[in-house]
């Protein structure tokens, strides 16, 4: 695409004003503002009568008493927390983080925390040499069950992620369903690994109470095999080979979709779930959405299978819906709801909303491996993880037997894969292209019994119109029934409290801008306030598990144990962390975490001070005190910053919040006084306060990778390693000193850092003897990095 072309697509996303609301918060730019069509006018049913109250009242209260009690049944909920609340009323949403934290409400049971990228990770590498990104690529990740995680788009689940909900899509071109975003892995990116997609993190509350989405999806077919040709020809002093490079958006050939998820005013498990398309595009287009809601597999790996999970349709009051059952969860329901049909550009309706309402078909299958695809052996199961595909696309689906009567005699094309029959000619002209040529009949793809362990909803969406014309899929994940949530039966009401949602959002946020500042910057911090909320996972990682293989499936190379991270058999994690980035970086990194937590505490000081303390415990730290670095190398050396941030974190919501959680800063200081004695112990190998390190924040830039041992033997003298401990000293003073004001004891381990710092100074600044330098540069400027030779 010519540099105009994206230029002209960067300023639809980013253009903004100075507009302000009568409330005097930031409006939403237009272009990523959603316009929900009107909900046709449908008789409401009768709003359910209030509990009779136990208290004897007054038998003939006046007029007044009467208005004052219709008042407050009316007036939203922001409005009658204030009211309860009074001057220490802080906002709806502080409010929930409060009850999140006194373990009254649990409001962050659901959130972001599906992965954008499973395939192509060191957790699901099983390989003899240690090559994650061939051993389980992208063409793997429709088809195959993961072993420590799920991904897919817009994402959510339960904080122990047993029950999984994303976005799929398809154009009608594509060769398989997008149901997980693309990109080039490190082998074919000439800058190593790059998801090539266009989507953003728009909006989130620490509470998750309200979250906003975009995925732009062409409506050409997806360029995935140009994408990975032109990075892979590309050298490294190239740009790098973009979507919008290609003409997957030309003309405005695209739509918008938005996903938005908001829970009820005070349930934390009711959750709404809105998506809106968009058709860009000049033309009418038709999109096929297909919300999916799955359980992970955990049932394919030990010998004895445990209780299963299972997945069923039911249909009340002309309402589809899918019931989940899980051994350890509550019953949950995912409400399908009747679409109205699409509306043009100026929001209105070309035929009866009543009449072609689009009703979603529900799929079953299992999240199990297709086997018989991918390496042609046995599956486990008649239904498998890719029947989605198969059923909806029928190129994606595989030739009959030979010899069948549905075996085609000539050749059925696609950009996908190519058929034909042993020894047949076959001309050009009678080659038909294209993903919409299927075998005249086949095998059900997906259980007719309408029950596994994973779901979708299938939403037809017929001749959009162009320019702007949308359709809207509503769906409801709730423990209630139909006949106790009159939200599923009425869309005014679903939508009233994903607004209420929202509203709340924009009270959250104004409460946070201090002082004079621009709508366009409010925009900002509160769009990358809510990435970094986005980016949450659940991780989960049991290292001696992943080391021997699993008990139910082949064993592992032998060799594969020696690979990486032998060391670190301790480790056992299942929890939901910050991510560096849920897609180019999908594991925890621990000084990125440290970082993360600066900005995360303006927001959430609790969840960022959890983030803190579970680097440092027991099932993290290795018994010798070092952090485990990220899963590539757990062993590596990271700058440690975690003190830093500790301190930090305590001071900020100190600040903002009012609160000084010294048992927080204690608990850390503790675990990280075995971190430091680590440093000094393994990284200072002379004694003489200049330390070694390996990676510290410069990434493996330079001749040799620092990580690793010398090609020469000896070891690293690193000026910035010394540096690093230098400000590590710094840093665990402060926080003793801060202690100390509590505890007298504390007063001698600060003297204890205060010596230190001195040793580490002169090391740096002073000559020591006639055959030692300082570790600054006079002629150069720079401080260097020296490899001293053993002796």
């Amino acid at each position: 695409m010519a540099s105009d072309a994206v230029k002209k697509v960067q300023q639809k996303l980013f253009r903004g004003g100075n507009i302000s609301n009568d409330d005097g918060l930031p409006r939403s730019e237009p272009a990523l503002t959603i316009n929900i069509p009107a909900v046709p006018s449908t008789p409401k049913p009768p709003a359910a009568a209030p509990p009779k109250s136990t208290k004897v009242s007054d038998p003939s209260p006046d007029d007044d008493e009467l208005d004052d009690r219709q008042q407050q049944d009316d007036r939203s909920y922001r409005e009658r927390l204030a009211s309860r609340i009074g001057a220490d009323y802080k906002g709806v949403e502080r409010y929930r983080l409060e009850q999140d934290e006194r373990r009254e409400r649990h409001w962050k049971r659901w959130g972001p925390y599906l992965s954008d990228r499973q395939w192509a990770t060191v957790r699901e590498d099983y390989s003899a040499n240690g090559d994650a990104w061939s051993h389980f690529p992208h063409e793997h990740a429709r088809s195959r069950a993961y072993r420590w995680g799920e991904d897919g788009i817009a994402g959510i689940s339960d904080n122990h992620q047993r029950l999984c909900f994303s976005l799929s899509l398809w154009n009608g071109k594509d060769p398989i369903l997008k149901e997980r975003l693309f990109g080039v892995t490190g082998h074919q990116g000439n800058h190593g690994e790059d998801v090539k997609e266009l989507y953003y993190y728009l909006d989130s509350t620490p509470s998750h109470s309200y979250m906003k989405f975009l995925y732009k999806y062409p409506q050409r077919r997806y360029p995935y095999e140009e994408l990975v040709t032109e990075n892979q020809n590309r050298s490294r002093d190239v740009a790098e080979y973009e979507i919008l490079d290609s003409d997957a958006f030309d003309e405005d050939r695209y739509w918008d979709v938005f996903v938005e998820y908001a829970k009820d005013e005070d349930e934390p498990d009711n959750v709404y779930i809105r998506i809106t398309a968009y058709n860009r595009g000049p033309d009418p287009a038709t999109l096929h959405i297909i919300p999916q809601l799955w359980f992970p597999n955990t049932w394919s790996w030990p010998l004895e299978k445990p209780p299963m999970p299972s997945l069923t349709a039911h249909n009340r009051s002309g309402i589809n819906y899918i019931t989940a059952k899980h051994p350890d969860q509550p019953k949950t329901h995912l409400y399908c709801l009747p679409s109205p049909p699409p509306v043009g550009p100026d929001g209105n309706f070309d035929v009866d909303p009543e009449t072609e309402a689009v009703e979603p078909e529900l799929l079953f299958t299992e999240n199990n491996t297709n086997f018989s695809r991918l390496y042609g052996g046995q599956n486990e199961t008649p239904y498998v993880k890719d029947a989605f595909h198969d059923h909806i696309i029928p190129s994606h689906r595989p030739p009959p037997p030979e010899g069948d009567e549905d075996f085609f005699s000539h050749k059925i094309r696609s950009r996908a894969r190519v058929y034909s029959t042993a020894g047949s000619e076959v001309d050009d002209d009678e080659v038909e292209e294209g993903p919409c040529t299927p075998f005249p009949s086949g095998p059900d793809f997906v259980n007719p019994n309408k029950t596994g362990t994973k779901s979708a909803a299938h939403y037809i969406f017929k001749d959009v119109p162009g320019q702007g014309g949308c359709s809207v899929v509503r769906l409801k994940l709730t423990p209630l029934s139909v006949k106790k949530d009159l939200s599923i039966e009425d869309e005014g009401i679903f939508d009233d409290a994903v607004e209420a949602r929202r509203q709340e959002a924009d009270e959250f946020y104004n409460s946070l801008v201090f002082g004079p500042i621009s709508d366009d910057f409010k925009q900002i911090m509160r769009q990358a306030l809510g990435g970094m909320l986005w980016t949450k996972q659940y991780y989960k990682f049991i290292q001696k598990e992943w080391l021997e293989g699993d008990p139910a499936q082949p064993p592992p190379p032998p060799e594969r144990k020696f690979i990486r991270n032998r060391d670190w058999r301790h480790m056992h994690v299942a929890d939901v962390l910050s991510m560096p980035d849920k897609w180019e970086y999908p594991f925890f990194a621990a000084w990125d975490t440290a970082f993360h937590c600066i900005p995360l505490a303006v927001v959430d000081p609790a969840y960022a001070k959890k983030q803190l303390d579970l680097m440092t415990r027991e099932w993290y730290m290795k018994p010798d005190g070092q952090l485990p670095a990220y899963e590539w190398n757990f062993g590596d050396v990271n700058p440690p910053v975690h003190a830093w941030a500790t301190f930090r974190v305590f001071k900020i919501e100190r600040k903002l919040y009012g609160r000084e959680d010294l048992e927080f800063l204690e608990r850390v200081f503790q675990k990280l006084l075995l971190n430091f004695t680590w440093w000094v112990n393994r990284k200072d190998a002379e004694g003489s306060n200049v330390f070694e390190g390996g990676f510290l924040g410069l990434d493996n830039i330079g001749l040799f990778n620092r990580s690793e041992p010398l090609p020469t033997g000896g070891n690293l003298r690193q000026a910035d390693g010394t540096a690093w401990m230098a400000f590590y000293c710094l840093n665990m003073l402060n926080i003793a000193l801060e202690l100390a004001k509590h505890n007298h004891v504390y007063e001698d381990i600060a003297s204890k850092f205060f010596e230190h710092f001195l040793f580490i100074s002169d090391a740096m600044t002073y000559k020591a003897g006639d055959n030692e330098s300082s570790l600054w540069n006079e002629e150069d400027g720079i401080p260097p990095t020296k490899a001293k030779e053993k002796r």
